[in-house]
């Protein structure tokens, strides 16, 4: 075993600069994080906001006017999609 010795307050700059950097990195990754766990919309949220049907909503899949993503049976949309939809056709919402 190899023992190394420094000075204490080398040792105390050096643990609290990587107290530091542990919190910057946990905000970083909790930012990240955010970004990709944003909530996606699900077929029912995304009618009401574009008082649509279901039948519309298929439609609009069908014809690859709006990109989704499939679980199982349900489908599921990102809001910035939506928003796109929306300014697309000419009237404007906040989602």
């Amino acid at each position: 075993m190899e023992i190394i010795v420094i000075e204490k307050k080398a040792f105390e700059t050096l643990l609290s600069e990587s107290q530091r950097l542990a919190r910057q990195v946990e905000v970083l990754s909790q930012k990240c994080q955010d970004k990709r766990l944003q909530k996606w919309l699900t077929g029912e949220e995304v009618c009401d906001i574009l008082k649509i049907s279901q039948r519309t909503l298929q439609t609009m899949r069908s014809k690859h006017k709006i990109c989704y993503a499939q679980l199982g049976r349900k489908f599921y949309y990102r809001p910035e999609e939506v928003e796109l939809v929306i300014k697309q056709s000419g009237k404007y919402h906040n989602i």
